[in-house]
């Protein structure tokens, strides 16, 4: 399937995902967790004993999903409901899932963005209303970004993930634009790319993998290594 071209002329705002496309998710993730496990050490001795690594507690949370499918697009109120799952089959104290997960969100804010998404944003942004439109849990105003955005939409905010239209049409609104006048820039062929397509959007996929395109019947109007090359792109 030929690729569409990028018409530039055409934009008049963007929406950007969050993790993995601003920051690297997993370190950042894996740093909350251990964070998270150090503090269940002190706190809920039980629990930190059964479940002695990131991976049983992630375990626990692929459990919470199955159990709780309605919390599904809410990531912060799943990993809260794990945690609790979890004092509570080890016979620590549930209440403590609270403060337990409000360190492990604090941790969770503390992303290393890279190093040249500030560059990006602020060349983003001093053109074009800029949206976030995220599947996670982050913070653009905790993690000092907040400047950039017209606006941040979560999926656990608006009800609806990625790569359902009405979120990303949501971005249009936000912006104050019509959806096929936005360009959607995103690190996940799916959930990004194919579904701002979908949603009647531009789109660029940022593939610094170099992965394969995965589907047959749309493109990505561009792809770009970087948010380097994003900009150049737009330029």
């Amino acid at each position: 399937m030929p690729t569409p071209s990028l018409d530039t002329s055409r934009i008049r705002a963007i929406s950007i995902d969050l993790d993995d496309t601003l920051w690297p998710i997993w370190p950042t993730i894996t740093r909350a967790e251990n964070v998270l496990l150090d503090w269940l050490t002190h706190h809920a001795p039980a629990t930190a004993a059964l479940f002695s690594s990131a991976e049983s507690l992630r375990a626990i949370r692929n459990q919470m999903v199955a159990l709780r499918p309605d919390l599904i697009h809410d990531l912060s109120a799943l990993r809260r409901e794990s945690i609790r799952l979890a004092l509570t089959q080890a016979g620590d104290e549930p209440a403590l899932a609270d403060p337990a997960f409000d360190l492990f969100f604090a941790e969770r804010m503390r992303v290393e963005l890279f190093d040249d998404a500030h560059d990006t944003l602020a060349f983003l942004s001093a053109r074009y209303p800029v949206v976030a439109v995220s599947n996670g849990n982050a913070d653009v105003h905790r993690i000092g970004i907040g400047h950039y955005f017209r606006r941040s939409i979560s999926a656990s905010d608006f009800g609806v993930a990625k790569p359902d239209a009405r979120i990303f049409h949501a971005a249009a609104s936000a912006a104050d634009v019509l959806p096929h006048e936005v360009l959607h820039v995103g690190d996940d062929a799916t959930l990004d790319a194919q579904g701002a397509l979908n949603a009647g959007m531009q789109a660029v996929w940022i593939n610094s993998a170099n992965h394969p395109w995965p589907h047959n019947d749309v493109q990505p109007h561009a792809t770009v290594d970087s948010l380097t090359a994003l900009c150049r792109l737009l330029a």
